[in-house]
């Protein structure tokens, strides 16, 4: 089913979020797809404990509140996200576009606003010779559907957030979960790790510090795996899946293809409205690049703000733009839900 909006905004990251509102307040609804599994992009990803000082009017704030800030001032409009999958391909249809997804999604809109960042979230993949052969089929570096893994025994890899957090949340339904890691300090957060420490007191969860995987074994599908501590001997271990999580890196993908202008992985866009070689496709944030540009939040914002007004005159050519300031708009405050 082809899903019609007045924008996709490629990219969940806090420009993203902000043009969300700035299209909101202006009537149109929104469609946000990003790569990762949670919203917030490199705020999340990156630094969420990190203090920024740069935000007009918030002295300081860390990378995680302020994507929960801009999520409360989104509320009244009813973004709808699809996280975990990436734009893969887009068609010019007539005067719109259609925007396909690798979960095989179908949008349909007259606007693409790319708010990606510097490039999709790639996961960080082994360089071990069977991994390949049985990803999504017992080897994963995401969680797209926990359920699949009820009752199974699962190594887990990794240090960070992602790691800890998915071995609290899957110890609930699986049969047992090793938790592996090549050192002996986690980065993720201590009040989860102190969870996990709990739970392994009962057996359900083993941590296994210093030892880093070597080989995965199986025919059809994965039966075990080979995991080995420092330069001791090899240990096998029998399980049913593997979710590795060492880290992300950052690729331009599939933008690369879509005939837009680049220069230096950048996309080029004008500084009226933030528009692309191709009309109805923008780019804002620190994916896109003109003389002057300043890599911050706040540009980003700016960005997003001037594109928001195009995107109005695309998805409604037949009614003028009447600027308002959100202070003395009653349309603005209804929006917003203000009495």
């Amino acid at each position: 089913m082809t899903i019609k909006t007045d924008a996709v905004i490629i990219g969940a990251g806090p420009v993203g979020l902000f043009s969300v509102f700035e299209l909101g307040i202006l009537g149109l609804n929104t469609h946000v797809i990003d790569n990762l599994d949670k919203i917030g992009g490199q705020c999340i990803e990156l630094y969420p404990d990190k203090p920024i000082y740069d935000i007009p009017g918030v002295p300081n704030c860390t990378g995680e509140l302020l994507i929960k800030n801009l999520l409360d001032q989104i509320k009244p409009f009813k973004p709808e996200f699809h996280l975990n999958q990436r734009v893969n391909e887009i068609k010019k249809n007539d005067k719109l576009w259609r925007v396909i997804t690798s979960e095989n999604k179908i949008f349909e809109t007259p606007n693409i606003i790319i708010a990606g960042g510097v490039g999709s979230f790639e996961p960080r993949k082994v360089d071990i010779k069977n991994a390949e052969k049985f990803e999504g089929k017992g080897f994963y570096y995401s969680v797209k559907d926990k359920s699949k893994f009820k009752d199974q025994i699962i190594a887990i890899f990794g240090g960070g957030d992602s790691a800890l957090d998915w071995t609290l949340e899957l110890s609930n339904i699986a049969k047992k979960i090793y938790l592996i890691h090549r050192r002996e300090d986690f980065k993720g957060a201590p009040h989860t790790l102190s969870k996990i420490k709990e739970i392994a007191r009962t057996g359900k969860i083993e941590i296994k510090t210093f030892y880093k995987l070597t080989d995965v074994n199986g025919d059809l599908k994965l039966n075990n795996i080979q995991i080995q501590k420092n330069n001791e001997t090899k240990e096998v271990l029998n399980i049913d899946s593997v979710i590795a999580f060492f880290g992300l890196k950052m690729e331009l993908g599939p933008i690369a293809n879509w005939g837009l202008n680049l220069e230096e992985k950048c996309i080029l866009v004008n500084t009226k409205n933030f528009q692309t070689n191709e009309d109805g496709i923008f780019a804002i944030g620190d994916i896109c690049t003109y003389p002057g540009k300043l890599k911050l939040i706040l540009s980003g914002f700016h960005e997003g703000a001037l594109a928001a007004r195009e995107c109005f005159a695309r998805s409604r050519p037949n009614e003028n733009y009447v600027f308002q300031y959100t202070t003395s708009s009653t349309q603005i405050h209804k929006r917003l839900g203000i009495k």
